[in-house]
């Protein structure tokens, strides 16, 4: 009990910095079309375990594309930690909130395992959480499951510490185990982790060790062995994707990638740095640590006597800072040119995530020079004083919406129907992706049908193809598509059409041959079920 401390501590600090989401978690999240994608995602996850985990990639959007699940992250862990939940009835939207609050939570929780053992300091240790948890990169991506279980980074780092300086077997494994952990958390982080541990691993190991060379080689070889079978065997389905869907477009990587001046823009909720400058920043590209943070590491690098770990950190913090600027990059520009998974990633901004985890670890240093020689009371004064500053610093106001627990009586009536292909409109033009389709993948949770719509970071050609056909819906060419998909039910979302439309919608489906099955309520106005001849 005694050793969870930290984690309780920082489970009312994530309630109290996100509140007052504790108080509707049931119900609310964050307004955003990736909520709706990432329950979505938790819920295939059970579903498909319970029913036919051999497809477990196959899932029921896009249809009839495969490896579907592979077009995004797909979250091997959430969906296992989830999974068990699910199958006993827990509501969606309390999963989700659970799994997303409780990832910032344990992830200060191991930035403070990090760096109470690199500084003997567990004052230091909360400093570095704090800033780990709650800076507004962490806000910046509140909607993004993924991007918040981010505990296997420090425990990486940690494990990797731990085997230089015992050189146990069981430290190198750890090692490999988290990597591993992160990469089915987060492909993003995962590969991140695999090129930041692996040049910490060569900057220590000779300075930095405590074992003989040929005792802290070998743990960590056998860590390597496993992180990269694990990786080996999850990146098959997205190899496959790969081949079809082919690289990221430049222009996607330039959109996504850091500037400099990124790392100096908040969030704009955030009370007080937000504003104009946190607006104008761009997606991604809100990666600011704070100022007391960046005060603290600063003090960490010039402060604290000559240290080889405070210059790794400080060497690591660059490397990450450098390839986050990505074609701007020597290092990223290197890897894209000749590591094939590189070329698969869009937002090299989310580096920002290892600068921050490694400014927190700096900011643990300079804080601990800073209370050194000082007795216990003045060293807890300190350290309420500048908890409560970073806390402040960091406090955002959150906007909530309430989601769907239970399906909205359209899916109630099409769940009871013999099992078909389903397609929902209005679909998204082609330049305004993606339109309604994350909630309609959402809603297909209700009823597991095949879904001709989709959601995801990558689009099919097929799906791109289709909405090329459907964007005249309901033509000629738009009902060939449907028969050519094999769609048997067509939900029309009335409200999102004009009343001259709606009217000539519903007297072309009418002359196809296509039987309206009543209008009902889709949970915002009514919805129109045909069901196709």
């Amino acid at each position: 009990m005694r050793r969870g401390w930290p984690i309780g501590l920082f489970v009312v600090l994530t309630v109290a910095m996100t509140w007052p989401q504790a108080r509707s978690i049931a119900t609310e999240a964050t307004p955003h079309q990736d909520v709706y994608f990432n329950m979505w995602r938790l819920e295939w996850f059970a579903h498909a375990m319970a029913t036919h985990p051999a497809h477990l990639f196959d899932t029921n959007i896009f249809f009839p594309e495969t490896d579907t699940l592979a077009l995004s992250d797909a979250m091997l862990v959430e969906g296992s930690v989830a999974a068990p939940f699910a199958w006993i009835g827990i509501r969606p939207v309390l999963l989700h909130n659970l799994l997303l609050l409780g990832a910032i939570a344990f992830s200060g929780a191991a930035m403070f395992a990090l760096a109470r053992y690199l500084t003997g300091s567990r004052a230091a240790g909360i400093v570095a959480g704090i800033v780990f948890a709650f800076a507004p990169y962490r806000f910046e991506h509140i909607m993004h499951m993924e991007m918040q279980w981010t505990m296997w980074m420090p425990l990486a780092f940690l494990a990797l510490h731990r085997t230089l300086d015992t050189g146990k077997m069981k430290y190198g494994l750890a090692t490999g185990l988290c990597t591993a952990l992160q990469m089915l958390s987060s492909i993003y982080y995962g590969i991140f982790l695999v090129a930041l541990i692996a040049l910490a691993a060569v900057l220590l190991i000779v300075p930095d060790r405590r074992v003989g060379f040929k005792e802290a080689v070998k743990p960590l070889v056998v860590g390597a062995v496993l992180a990269m079978l694990v990786s080996a065997a999850y990146a098959r389905p997205y190899m496959r994707v790969h081949e079809r869907t082919g690289d990221r477009p430049m222009s996607d990587v330039e959109q996504f990638s850091a500037r400099p001046s990124s790392y100096l823009s908040a969030t704009p909720n955030n009370w007080l740095y937000g504003g104009r400058k946190g607006r104008g920043a761009g997606l991604e590209r809100r990666l600011f640590p704070g100022t007391i943070a960046l005060l603290l590491a600063t003090a960490g690098v010039l402060l604290v006597p000559p240290s080889r770990r405070v210059i790794v950190y400080l060497i690591l913090l660059v490397a990450a800072f450098e390839m986050s600027l990505g074609f701007d990059s020597y290092l990223y520009t290197f890897l894209y040119q000749h590591v094939t998974v590189f070329r698969g990633l869009r937002a090299l901004a989310r580096l920002g995530a290892f600068v921050l985890m490694f400014v927190a670890v700096l900011a643990a240093y300079g804080y601990r020079i800073l209370v050194e020689g000082r007795g216990p009371a003045a060293r807890l004064a300190v350290l309420a004083a500048v908890g409560l500053l970073m806390l402040v610093e960091y406090h955002v106001t959150l906007d909530l919406v309430p989601y769907p627990n239970q399906p909205p009586p359209i899916y109630r009536v099409l769940a009871q129907l013999p099992r078909g292909v389903v397609i929902e409109f209005p679909v998204p033009p082609l330049g305004s992706l993606p339109g309604d389709d994350a909630e309609y993948v959402y809603m297909s949770t209700f009823h597991w049908f095949p879904l001709a719509n989709g959601y995801s970071g990558v689009y099919p050609a097929s799906y791109l193809a289709r909405l090329e056909h459907l964007h005249e819906f309901p033509s000629v060419t738009s009902l060939n598509q449907l028969r050519a998909d094999n769609v048997r039910y067509v939900i029309v979302h009335k409200g999102a059409y004009s009343e001259s439309l709606r009217s000539r919608i519903e007297t072309e489906l009418a002359l196809a041959g296509m039987a309206g099955l009543g209008s009902f309520s889709d949970g915002g106005g009514v919805a129109t079920l045909y069901r196709m001849p």
